[in-house]
């Protein structure tokens, strides 16, 4: 009834460049400017909310558009700009059609050299190196994990393998040893807004998952490309908006990898060593939104801790600036090949990561502190100045629990059961570690935050309501009201001894550099979960030792000349 509109469907894509291509006036505006307007390709964008055009009485879209005049050629090389569109999908019109004031229309970038990444050179001086030798990964008795259906064990870890097409990879049930770590975990959301106040580049607040859906973006995974070794695959089963069923094959990949050392001590009195290497179980899966490429990894440890990991790579979001002029807001990809050449630039941007834990730390009742590292004060007590300690502060309700990250105080975030008790009578615990937080940079006012309001703040918890799955709400499309984390902690509901729902908000800010160009080398961003008091004493002592000095399939690199 015009308040709500769920996610974007590919079938709507579509419709917004046949409609657009079908508008006499942009058939005329390409004729006058000498663009073949089958050679003009379209990426469709959901407005977001800005003023009340853009309220869900209307199903919206804005096209952004390039101009491909090769089959193979990098879309993205050569935006087309100066006019503002936007579509009703609904009823198949184009609802907005003008020129941005003081911009050129259809200005088009040339052909840069570097443009296609399927045969741009490197960027080097050094010729490329021809050294490089295959590396084969063998596991000759095959893997160590065991599936059964969807369950999954392994090195003492079982849980279940789902899928959704909004948040794409779901683990449930997650255990150790038989005991409760998680009761789910997802990536629930990814927003990622752009920092340049120019047309179309402010409308760039993209969420990734609630307008677009990880999962139902999810490709079919390559062995030997996306995932390396003794390869597991799951495939991924959704439903399209014709109500019919659809398969993705190998949407989710799942490896053993070797992850180094996991302990080790000489005993520099006597020299003798003990070291043991340690494994980890990769689940993943990736995704294509647009220009850009996501690879989402959860890791399980062999100590019982827990990875979340995502790769950003893809291509830049790009704009055309008239020739000769920077914008600071963005980095300056290519100069055009003559002084009155329109030039390609990449705004700067933030990525955004969400991830929902249901925790259920030895069971469904859970207490969370906040624990902080601070400095002794000056005193009898610290004669030596040199005092520091953990101080732990009990989270009694959501509101309390809407923080903030700080490096300063090494802060993390302390789960405990209220059921059981390790040996020096301390609930069990697991913390969680942010390793890579940025805050939003946009002012607190912008229109975003009305949406996403939950980016404020890197960390939340609520107690668990089965309603409560997505930190902005069932459907941020169009969205003109706060919904989601924002709306639900103002309740400041008890989270003492409650089914904790943990809300992690992780990713990067990207300034573009050339190097990004013309495929983004894979970004990480991550954080972890580790048992925490959950053990009475290191869970990988009991580690096979696979260091005996004889390694049928490794063989010494045959030393040579130091040419230093």
């Amino acid at each position: 009834k015009g308040k709500i509109h769920p996610a974007i469907t590919s079938g709507e894509y579509t419709i917004t460049a046949e409609v657009l291509k079908q508008y006499p006036p942009f058939i005329k505006l390409c004729r006058e400017r000498g663009l073949d307007i089958s050679k003009i390709r379209v990426d469709p964008w959901c407005p977001g909310y800005f003023t009340e055009a853009d309220a869900p009485t209307k199903r919206l879209l804005w096209p952004s558009l390039y101009y491909q005049e090769e089959e193979r050629d990098n879309i993205y090389a050569r935006p087309l700009g100066g006019l503002e569109i936007m579509i009703d999908i609904q009823s198949r019109e184009v609802i907005k059609f003008q020129p941005i004031p003081g911009k050129e229309i259809m200005a088009l970038v040339p052909r840069d050299p570097l443009m296609n990444y399927e045969t741009a050179p490197a960027c080097s001086n050094a010729k490329k190196d021809a050294t490089l030798k295959p590396l084969h990964i063998t596991q000759p008795e095959g893997a160590s994990f065991t599936v059964s259906g969807r369950k999954v064990e392994w090195q003492g870890w079982s849980f279940y393998v789902g899928f959704t097409s909004r948040e794409g990879l779901v683990l449930h049930l997650g255990k150790f040893r038989d005991r409760p770590v998680f009761y789910r975990s997802s990536f629930a959301e990814m927003v990622v807004p752009y920092g340049d106040p120019e047309y179309p580049n402010f409308l760039k607040n993209a969420f990734d998952a609630g307008e677009d859906g990880l999962g139902r973006n999810t490709h079919s995974l390559t062995l030997g490309c996306d995932c390396k070794g003794l390869i597991y695959y799951f495939d991924a089963f959704l439903t399209t908006k014709e109500g019919t069923g659809k398969v993705i094959k190998n949407a989710i990949c799942m490896h053993e990898e070797d992850d180094g050392i996991a302990w080790k001590h000489m005993d520099w009195r006597t020299g003798h060593t003990e070291v043991r290497r340690r494994r980890k179980l990769v689940i993943s899966f990736v995704c294509t939104i647009a220009n850009y490429e996501y690879g989402f990894y959860v890791d399980l440890h062999q100590n019982a801790s827990v990875h979340f990991n995502v790769k950003l790579t893809g291509i830049v979001s790009t704009s055309a600036i008239p020739p000769g002029q920077d914008s600071k807001y963005g980095t300056t990809l290519f100069r055009g090949n003559g002084k009155s050449d329109y030039q390609l630039m990449a705004p700067t941007h933030q990525h955004y990561f969400v991830a929902r834990i249901d925790m259920a730390v030895d069971g469904l009742k859970n207490n969370l502190y906040e624990v902080n590292v601070k400095r002794e004060s000056p005193g009898e007590h610290n004669p030596h100045l040199n005092g520091f300690y953990a101080e732990n502060t009990h989270l009694e309700n959501e509101k309390d629990a809407i923080r903030d990250c700080n490096t300063a105080t090494s802060r993390h975030w302390l789960v405990q059961s209220t059921s059981r008790k390790n040996r020096v009578g301390e609930p069990t615990g697991y913390v969680l570690h942010p390793f890579s937080s940025t805050p939003p940079l946009g002012d607190p006012r912008a229109m975003i935050f009305k949406r996403a309001g939950f980016l404020q703040k890197q960390f939340w918890a609520t107690p668990f309501n089965p309603k409560e799955r997505f930190p902005g709400g069932d459907f941020p499309n169009q969205c003109n009201t706060v919904e989601g984390l924002p709306k639900w902690t103002q309740q400041a509901r008890s989270i003492i001894g409650s089914d904790l729902v943990l809300w992690h908000i992780f990713g990067v800010t990207h300034v573009v550099r050339l190097e990004d160009w013309p495929v983004m080398p894979a970004v990480q961003v991550s954080f972890k979960l580790e048992p925490f008091g959950f053990f009475d004493c290191s869970p990988i002592m009991d580690l096979d030792k696979e260091c005996k000095g004889v390694d049928e399939y490794a063989k010494p690199v045959p030393q040579q000349a130091n040419n230093l």
